[in-house]
C-alpha cells in the first residue's frame, strides 16, 4: 500500500470515527489542522507522511471525551495504523505526537520534541484562535454548559495539569487560561506568522465583548 493510500484510509477512517462529534473536535477540526500542517509543513525539513498521519489522527479520541483518560486516542491510532501495515518507527512518532501535542495547562513542560510535532502542534493552536477558535471555545462552553462569563470569576493561571482538565470555569476565561497565550507558544516561523493575526482578532473580540457586556455599545 502506498503512503498516499495509507492517507486515504486514514481520512476515511477519521471521518467515520468522528462522525457525530462535538463541532470544535470533529472531522472539520481535524481537516483544518490537517490543511495547516501542511502549508506549515511546506517551509519546514519534515517526513510529510509523519505529519499527515499524525494531524489526521491527532484528535482521533481526545481525552476530554473520554473520562480524562489520555491512552485511547494513542491506542485507537496505534491499532488503527498496524492494521495498515505501517512501519513501527512511523507508528510510534504519530503515537508520541498524540501523547504530547495538547495543550495541558500554562505551566506543563513538554517531555517530547520533534520538528513533525512542531509542525502538527502549530496547526492544531492555529485552529484554537482567531474566528474560528473563538467559535469552537464557545461551542465547546456551550457542550458543557458554562456560562459565558461571570466578573466575579477570575482567570486561573497557574493551574495544574488536572486543574486544567477539570476545569468549569465560564468560557471567557478559556481565552486567558489557553487562547492567548498560545501565540507565544507556537514553533514554526510559518505558525508564528499566522498566530499574529488570529491573536489580534481576538484581542478585538475581547474588547467589543466588554463594551457590550457594560452596555457601552
Amino acid at each position: 500500500m502506498t503512503e498516499n493510500q495509507i492517507i486515504s484510509k486514514t481520512i476515511d477512517f477519521v471521518k467515520e470515527t468522528l462522525n457525530n462529534a462535538e463541532g470544535g473536535h470533529d472531522w472539520f477540526h481535524t481537516q483544518r489542522v490537517f490543511n495547516n500542517a501542511k502549508l506549515i509543513a511546506k517551509d519546514e525539513a519534515v517526513d510529510l507522511f509523519v505529519v499527515s498521519l499524525g494531524a489526521l489522527l491527532h484528535d482521533i479520541a481526545d481525552s476530554k471525551f473520554h473520562h480524562g483518560n489520555e491512552s485511547v486516542g494513542p491506542k485507537i491510532a496505534g491499532d488503527f495504523l498496524k492494521s495498515l501495515k505501517v512501519k513501527k518507527e512511523v507508528i510510534d512518532h504519530v503515537i508520541m505526537i498524540i501523547e504530547h501535542i495538547s495543550f495541558k495547562g500554562g505551566n506543563i513542560t513538554q517531555k517530547f520534541k520533534s520538528p513533525e510535532l512542531d509542525v502538527i502542534q502549530d496547526a492544531d493552536r492555529l485552529d484554537a484562535i482567531g474566528a474560528v477558535g473563538i467559535a469552537r471555545c464557545f461551542n465547546y462552553g456551550g457542550f458543557k454548559n458554562r456560562a459565558l462569563y461571570d466578573p466575579d470569576i477570575a482567570p486561573n493561571l497557574t493551574m495544574t495539569k488536572d486543574e486544567y482538565k477539570n476545569a468549569t470555569a465560564p468560557t471567557l476565561n478559556h481565552f486567558y487560561e489557553k487562547l492567548l497565550l498560545l501565540k507565544d507558544r507556537m514553533n514554526t516561523k510559518t505558525g508564528k506568522r499566522l498566530a499574529l493575526q488570529r491573536h489580534a482578532f481576538m484581542e478585538q473580540f475581547l474588547a467589543q465583548f466588554y463594551k457590550e457586556w457594560k452596555g457601552e455599545l
